[in-house]
């Protein structure tokens, strides 16, 4: 889980910390980890994020930060897997089935099963719903794979850009 971002002309002599969190819109708490983990580089090396780049840099960003779900059990369920890349997961949920666990439902909500499938492919990362359905509410529910892209997609969902449809299907008349 990479950005690789060439600094064009627009950019230079601008700090790397005001690239990430301007143009690229990494938060400050994501920035932090980052920068603790030295996943951000400059041409390939390590960097000082308060460094400012030059035109044809190369700024790398790397997500790859393993992270701690163990909150969450794993359960092993047949998930409906509609799209998958390696920055979010799509799932058809069916209706019956809660998005998180509770106390009612704390081993078989989506989440304990998307926890079982992201131990079996080694994905250590948080448990990261971006939308969610009621419980008797079937429908896609997408998972994000990293702090970055649920960022990106609560940003989408904040600014009106990542749109929702929905289809109601009605047995018999509905009365007034």
């Amino acid at each position: 889980m990479k950005i690789i971002y060439k600094i064009e002309k627009n950019n230079i002599e601008k700090s790397i910390n005001y690239l990430l969190t301007t143009e690229l819109n990494i938060s400050t708490r994501l920035l932090n980890k980052l920068i603790k983990n030295k996943k951000i580089l400059v041409n390939q090396k390590n960097c000082n994020t308060n460094d400012t780049v030059n035109l044809g840099d190369i700024l790398e960003i790397n997500f790859a930060i393993t992270e701690d779900s163990s909150n969450i059990i794993p359960t092993k369920m047949n998930l409906d897997i509609l799209y998958e890349d390696e920055w979010f997961l799509v799932l058809n949920k069916p209706a019956g089935i809660p998005i998180h666990p509770s106390r009612l439902h704390y081993t078989d909500s989506l989440s304990n099963g998307v926890k079982f499938y992201f131990d079996s492919i080694g994905l250590s990362k948080k448990i990261r719903p971006v939308n969610r359905l009621d419980l008797d509410t079937s429908g896609i529910v997408i998972f994000a794979k990293c702090e970055y892209i649920q960022e990106c997609f609560i940003r989408q969902m904040a600014n009106g850009t990542f749109q929702k449809e929905y289809l109601c299907l009605v047995e018999r008349f509905i009365k007034s």
